[in-house]
This record gives structure tokens, C-alpha cells and sequence, in this order.
């Protein structure tokens, strides 16, 4: 069934549906604009005189706050130019003669390269090398120990005419080859110290060029020992290290130490 309307429902009782009444703003007439008008006149004619009087308290107050800075601005103005010329006439510090840099006047630290007495250039800060003392014997020899494969060399060396004896012969008697000689006088060419000193020596073990390399590590420490401030040049030159290389052990089902045995395969 469908719905009924209020139309419907005014046609069956002959009555009129009564509408919402809407409440509608009263129009404002000119003569309550000027009732406001005339209301707000004497407020404005009363603030004025006290807007006119604040002005020449204003304009007073103005000299006085541009005239009070003038005098503490003068003091300081003076330091700061008689700092000026003192700044410029200031020597630059001088540079340190002792340590070279890559680039002028560039931060030092790990970009820095300095040379020591002994002509070693190093890179960083470095700290002083403390200087070894001499180490001798009560002969006034230096004792050393060299070590090469199988061969160990005792080796006595003082100042003298560069004699050398090896095992109670000299050294071009028992190194007949002139490669073993030049060998053992390496340590002395490096540090010019060749004809200065003699050294007695005693090697066992090994060959003659494991003896030779035996011989020739033992001046070296000796050398270094009688003179603490060789070690930086004879230990740039590696003749301080021990050579590590030794014969290679043999392995069982094998001829040598990687030699296999002959293959046959009839």
C-alpha cells in the first residue's frame, strides 16, 4: 500500500497543510545607521589629542638615541686600526729546516715525507730511532752468528787490513770461486768499509755457497754491532734476514721431493 502525504491526507479533510514559519532579518533603516553614527563621533575626537601628544614625546627621544652611540664607537674603532699594521708587520714562523714536506706549506702528518741523517725517507710522524750500543768481546772483537740453509758460521771481526780466514785459510784459498768471494764482501762494499777490518771465521755444514751465504750474515750482524750506525744501510739491503730457504724434505713413494720414480706401463 502506498504511502500517504500530507497533499493527500489536506484532500480527504479539506484542510490546507500548514507550512514552517521562516524567521527573516529586519531590514536596518537609515536612521538607526546614524544613531551609531553619531554614538562613536566623541571617541574618536577624544582619542586624538592624546595620539597628538605622543608625537613630541617621540621626537625627542630620537636625538638622544642616535647621539648616545657616537662617543663608545670612536675607542673602538682606534684598536682595531692599530691592529692592523701590527698584523702585517708580523714575520711569518719559519718553516723547520730539519723536516721536508711534499707541498709547501701543507698539512704534515701522513701526506709528510721526512728524511733522517741516514738518507731514509719516511712518510708520517716518526719517532726517533734510539741509537744501539757497541757490543764487544774482551778482545775488543765483535761476535756474530750467520745462517744460511744448512751452514753455520762463527765470525770474530775487529779493525785491521781486510784480512779474512775461513776455518784457518784464507778466503781465496778456501772460496776459490770469485762469485763466493764477492759474496762475502758485500756487507763491505755497501757501508765502504772495505780493506778496515779483518774477520776470522768458522763455518761448518752445508756447501760452499751455503757456507759463503753463512759467512756473509755473520759480518753483517758483527759489522753492525762493532758500528751501530751501519744497520740502517746493511739492513735496507736485507743482509740482516736469516734466508728461510732450505732443501725441500724428501717424501716416501718418491725418488726426492717431487721426483717420482721411472713409469712403466708394460
Amino acid at each position: 500500500m502506498p504511502r500517504k502525504t500530507l497533499s493527500d491526507l489536506g484532500a480527504l479533510t479539506g484542510a490546507e497543510p500548514e507550512t514552517p514559519a521562516v524567521e527573516t532579518p529586519a531590514a536596518e533603516t537609515p536612521a538607526a545607521d546614524e544613531a551609531k553614527a553619531d554614538a562613536a563621533a566623541p571617541e574618536a575626537e577624544a582619542a586624538a589629542p592624546e595620539a597628538g601628544a605622543a608625537a613630541p614625546e617621540a621626537d625627542a627621544a630620537a636625538p638622544e638615541t642616535d647621539a648616545a652611540p657616537a662617543p663608545e664607537a670612536a675607542p673602538e674603532a682606534a684598536p682595531e686600526a692599530a691592529a692592523a699594521p701590527a698584523a702585517e708587520a708580523a714575520p711569518a714562523p719559519a718553516a723547520d729546516s730539519g723536516h721536508s714536506g711534499r707541498h709547501e706549506g701543507g698539512r704534515r702528518g701522513r701526506d709528510a715525507e721526512v728524511v733522517n741523517k741516514d738518507g731514509v725517507d719516511t712518510q708520517g710522524p716518526q719517532i726517533a730511532a734510539v741509537l744501539r750500543e757497541q757490543q764487544l768481546d774482551k778482545q775488543g772483537r765483535a761476535y756474530a752468528t750467520g745462517r744460511r740453509k744448512d751452514a753455520v758460521a762463527r765470525v770474530w771481526l775487529k779493525p785491521g787490513s781486510g784480512k779474512i780466514v775461513v776455518n784457518g785459510r784464507d778466503q781465496e784459498v778456501y772460496f776459490a770461486r770469485p762469485t763466493l768471494r764477492l759474496i762475502i764482501n758485500q756487507v763491505f762494499d755497501i757501508t765502504e768499509r772495505r780493506g778496515q777490518y779483518d774477520v776470522i771465521a768458522t763455518v761448518k755444514g752445508g756447501g760452499l755457497s751455503g757456507q759463503a751465504g753463512a759467512v756473509r750474515h755473520g759480518i753483517s750482524q758483527a759489522l753492525t754491532r762493532y758500528e751501530p750506525g751501519l744497520r740502517v744501510a746493511v739492513k735496507r739491503e736485507g743482509f740482516l734476514t736469516r734466508d728461510p730457504r732450505v732443501v725441500e724434505r724428501k717424501k716416501y713413494g718418491k725418488a726426492k721431493a717431487r721426483r717420482s720414480f721411472q713409469f712403466s706401463k708394460r
